[in-house]
């Protein structure tokens, strides 16, 4: 399964959440740690919902982008 993921970069760290798993997130010092983190995080997430007989959340969510011109 793919799902998505948004990446946030704060002052002085980065953290991920996946919109589709609620509660799943984390926060790291790069962007190339959280990655990890969080495909690490939706695994274990997805295998303890399969080992207690939940169903998995297919994905369903999208991430896009707009441009807007910014105020003069």
């Amino acid at each position: 399964m793919t799902y998505t993921v948004i990446f946030e970069k704060g002052p002085n760290s980065w953290g991920a959440y996946v919109p589709d798993l609620p509660g799943v997130a984390v926060a790291g010092q790069s962007r190339a740690e959280v990655e990890q983190l969080i495909r690490e995080a939706v695994e274990f997430h997805v295998e303890g919902l399969r080992e207690e007989g939940h169903s998995i959340p297919q994905p369903s969510s999208e991430a896009g982008v707009v441009e807007v011109q910014s105020a003069a």
